[in-house]
């Protein structure tokens, strides 16, 4: 017993800051899901139309934070400071190299974004100004996201927590003066710049480059780097290598989706309350993903960690323990997602129907949190790891072999309603989690303790 309470210890110093941030971004998530839903359905399907390509763009930074944080923290394994040095330099040209491309791009695409998704006329002109808005300060969005991954690297999992909140904080406060009108709130008179969507679009923005601005400032003081005496220089090895590990990865994040986006395309055809209960559900949902990305961020550290001192066994330890811990509470989550299905749609839209679908479609998806949660831990084993190509591959196969056809027979071919798509996204988790699994169990990643 001893000997798993000195296992789990580290396990939860690392996953606790990371559970607590991801809870509080979902948190923030429901109560801009709920603002925008009580000015109509329209606008939640407005909002949710460019949701799944705002995933891709964020997937991207994320993406390449990944190989960033699997040398950073093999390095610290290895007990090679100058290594972590010169990674940490390397994260902030990939910061800005990463973050003014996303941004030329997505400001470029907004117009016309929209018809390309098949969106209803109706809410095209929405989903533009929403797009556009957020993509502007894209490059300090990057700077979070990135920088978050080189710090957790380094095992500081508090820094990316505390920015998260204050961010989440601002995006709050501005969603509240400007998306609803002046307004009456106990006898108080209120102020509203009544913007709507363009409004939550604008807080958001604002909470980007706030949030990007203090991320640089912890970045650059922390003593681990020491910019102040190095400086920031560029070092190819060290880039090259969090870019071997970091393209499979976006191309990984890419594949799922530009498969999501074809997905919300072929659901968005179902007509506007049918693509509002998917939109909503899929936000409903991420709560019960809390406990899996909490752990998987302390299996990415802890994995890397062991690889850098060629510990085979350190890589098993921790990656079936922390599977264990996370199907426990996933268990729990699908059970609790299950019986209060109604309850969750009803906080975002009152909308009946729009609540009836949505509780459908998550008791669907309730039945496989176990699979998901192994699936979100091996994904950071590998990161870690730095064995990214294969998860590539199996996502291609999953995502597009598995969800986008199938749902494509589905709805076109079969004239199935909303339900029938989620059991081919329930079934491409699942499937994705067997050939993770089946690649860890057999030993596929032996390769990189030799590396």
């Amino acid at each position: 017993m001893e000997k798993y309470q000195k296992q789990i210890k580290p396990i939860l110093f690392l996953a606790w800051p990371a559970i607590i941030q991801e809870a509080m971004n979902v948190v923030v998530s429901y109560v801009d899901t709920a603002m925008v839903g009580a000015l109509g359905a329209n606008a939640s399907a407005a909002v949710g139309l460019t949701s799944t390509v705002c995933w891709l763009v964020t997937s991207i930074a994320i993406a390449f934070g990944v190989g960033i944080l699997a040398v950073c923290a093999q390095a610290v394994g290895a007990n090679n400071h100058e290594k972590v040095q010169r990674t940490g330099q390397q994260a902030l040209f990939f910061t800005l190299i990463v973050g003014l491309t996303l941004t030329v791009i997505c400001v470029a695409i907004a117009p016309y974004l929209p018809g390309w998704l098949n969106g209803a006329p109706a809410i095209r002109k929405d989903a533009t100004t929403y797009f556009l808005i957020i993509s502007i300060p894209l490059l300090f969005r990057c700077t979070v996201l990135i920088l978050s991954s080189l710090l957790r690297g380094v095992s500081d999992m508090k820094t990316p927590m505390l920015i998260s909140l204050y961010m989440n904080l601002i995006n709050i406060v501005f969603n509240f003066f400007l998306i609803y009108p002046t307004r009456q709130i106990f006898g108080i008179t209120v102020y509203g710049a009544n913007m709507g969507v363009a409004g939550a679009a604008i807080a958001t923005a604002i909470s980007f480059v706030a949030g990007g601005v203090m991320m640089f400032v912890r970045y650059y003081r922390n003593p681990t780097f020491n910019f102040k005496k190095t400086g920031f220089h560029f070092y190819p090895a060290e880039f090259k290598e969090c870019l071997s590990i970091g393209i499979p990865v976006v191309l990984e994040r890419s594949v799922i989706c530009l498969g999501q986006v074809t997905f919300s395309s072929l659901i968005a055809k179902l007509g506007v309350v049918r693509f509002a209960a998917h939109t909503i559900a899929i936000q409903a949902e991420q709560a019960f993903y809390i406990p899996g990305y909490g752990f998987q961020s302390a299996a990415s550290t802890l994995v890397g960690n062991a690889i850098g001192q060629k510990s085979e066994h350190r890589v098993k330890e921790v990656t079936y323990l922390i599977c264990a811990m996370t199907v426990l509470l996933m268990i729990i989550c699908g059970g609790l997602l299950f019986v209060f299905a109604e309850n969750l749609m009803g906080i975002f839209t009152p909308d009946p129907e729009v609540i009836r679908l949505g509780a459908r479609v998550l008791r669907i998806v309730s039945v496989s949190e176990p699979f998901y949660g192994i699936l979100i831990i091996l994904e950071g084993t590998f990161n870690g790891m730095g064995d990214t190509k294969a998860p590539f591959v199996f996502s291609l196969i999953t995502m597009w072999g598995i969800r986008v056809t199938g749902s494509f027979i589905m709805i076109n071919l079969l004239n199935l309603g909303i339900e029938a798509v989620w059991v081919m996204m329930v079934i491409d988790n699942v499937s994705r989690c067997f050939l993770l699994a089946r690649r860890f169990l057999k030993g596929g990643w032996k390769y990189r303790l030799n590396t």
